[in-house]
């Protein structure tokens, strides 16, 4: 049997995964738990007013996606803001979400647990209070203000424990029909956003088939558009045309490589979009003839790039059961504190995902009615031949996911690093961030100077991150053996970590 175990990036999250897992839950069941707990215990990051992208597999090679996107407001929009009312264009889908996810739980994997049950230790966390998290701290001074304010070093959340309290009496659809629904549409009324009761019934969870992709004998799977899922393949695809394992992983020409793929990859990023609205074939991103070409592409030398990068802030979880089924998902709010916006006396904060849209004409991403805006999460898993899942894997970050998950993803298959040695590792992001204003390489600090040296000759203009910078995001990596063997660790930019569970029963 595979070593259950839960990653989160906060240990109080983590602990209601593993004791589900202990008491002989599923992988879906555990993260469902542990998201709730993560929604109260990451406020800035994540929350019931937010999206949740998901990932499962039965651990014999069924893999299957869940998109719990909102959509757009039928109510016209002629602008779009980044913050407050402006922004808040999109429903939340993540409670939905959980309804999606314990219906393939109890259908396929005969899961037994209900939301009400496994939303209870995310209800004691709000009303009792938990000690506030390095992460929160640093966003929270790091934008000078929050919709959601600590006493001390202690948070609680007494409105938000009722809101959950009510979603596990009544159930998920709660939120979207009903008392509590009619009391959300009134908030967001009384914000000044445009969504309306309607618009939040309409919300739906998608389940869609994943993107695949094969790399060095295991086969990557990602989510489809809207999801930039597409992009981190690509850079993958375009990797597995150089010998990325004969490059010293800390060298100047390991870390040129994997820059200059996510540029190329990034080129055809602006296309992707809803499918229902800009139909685009994900499986010509991945044609083999276009990935020669952009492997092609790459030379000796840095490409000019002078594209932005994209804020936004996400959480990763991953859980694997003792049965080796898995289940990973990314939850966010978008921007860190979404929109700013805290709704009335519910406890929530809304995303501010309408500002991924744009209202120029013709653009793949130009906002309409019932529209998902392009997406940044994209957790993903890697198969092995048998069919089984060999990596879990994720990261907050926004446009730097791809980047990162692709520095990890060689790190972990070219070099065979274990799950913390990877999260551990400098890491690079590309473009422009809100930190500072040149079109600049971010490194952070523990490359060796040799290598620095290098890339500077290559002609990339670097910037240093100090080490375990909070700007290059916070990954988790579950690693699983031929064996049933199991490593897994989160990010030691984040505050939680791995906590293994061992099921109290025999047989579960």
């Amino acid at each position: 049997m595979t070593r259950a175990v839960v990653i989160s990036p906060h240990d109080a999250s983590a602990k209601a995964g593993a004791d589900v897992l202990a008491q002989g839950g599923n992988a879906i069941e555990a993260l469902v738990a542990a998201g709730a707990a993560l929604a109260v215990s990451y406020p800035h990051f994540c929350g019931l007013g937010g999206d949740a992208v998901w990932m499962v597999t039965d651990g014999k090679g069924s893999v299957d996606c869940y998109l719990g996107i909102g959509q757009a407001t039928t109510t016209p929009v002629m602008q779009i803001d980044q913050r407050g009312p402006g922004s808040m264009l999109t429903t939340a889908a993540l409670v939905d979400s959980w309804d999606h996810l314990l219906a393939h739980s109890r259908d396929a994997w005969s899961g037994t647990r209900s939301l009400g049950d496994l939303l209870q230790p995310a209800i004691g966390l709000a009303q009792d209070g938990f000690a506030v998290s390095a992460s929160q701290r640093f966003w929270q001074e790091f934008r000078g203000t929050a919709p959601l304010m600590p006493d001390g070093d202690w948070q609680r959340q007494p409105d938000l424990a009722r809101t959950l309290g009510l979603i596990a009496r009544d159930g998920a659809a709660s939120f979207y029909r009903g008392e509590l629904a009619g009391r959300i549409a009134d908030a967001l009324r009384n914000a000044g956003a445009p969504l309306t009761a309607a618009d939040l019934a309409a919300t739906q969870t998608r389940r869609v088939a994943p993107l695949r992709l094969d790399y060095r004998g295991l086969t990557l799977h990602a989510p489809p558009p809207p999801t930039q899922g597409a992009t981190t393949l690509q850079i993958m695809g375009i990797l597995q045309r150089f010998q990325m394992g004969r490059m010293a992983p800390d060298g100047d020409a390991f870390h040129h490589h994997l820059v200059e793929a996510v540029k190329q990859a990034f080129l055809d990023r602006p296309a992707i979009a809803d499918p229902r609205f800009a139909p685009l074939d994900p499986a010509a991103l991945l044609d083999a003839a276009r990935l020669d070409a952009a492997a092609g592409r790459i030379s000796d030398r840095a490409m000019d790039w002078p594209q932005p990068w994209q804020p936004g802030d996400t959480a990763f979880l991953a859980a694997v059961d003792a049965q080796g089924r898995a289940a990973c998902v990314l939850q966010s709010l978008y921007f860190d504190w979404g929109s700013g916006v805290m709704l009335g006396d519910t406890g929530i904060i809304w995303q501010n995902r309408g500002a991924a849209f744009t209202t120029q004409p013709g653009h793949p991403n130009a906002i309409a009615p019932g529209k998902r805006p392009f997406y940044t999460l994209n957790p993903g898993m890697a198969l092995g031949p048998d069919g089984r899942p060999r990596l879990i894997y994720g990261t907050q970050g926004a446009d730097g996911q791809p980047q990162t998950l692709s520095l990890l993803l060689s790190l972990l298959i070219d070099h065979g690093l274990s799950a913390a040695e990877a999260l551990a590792r400098p890491r690079f992001l590309l473009g422009r961030t809100f930190s500072d204003s040149r079109d600049s390489l971010k490194l952070e600090d523990g490359l060796p100077t040799t290598t620095t040296d290098a890339l500077l000759a290559r002609g990339h203009e670097l910037s240093p991150l100090p080490a375990l910078s909070p700007l290059g995001g916070q990954a988790g990596v579950i690693r699983i053996g031929p064996d049933g063997g199991t490593d897994a660790a989160h990010d030691p930019r984040s505050d939680g970590g791995a906590i293994f569970a061992e099921p109290s029963c025999s047989t579960c």
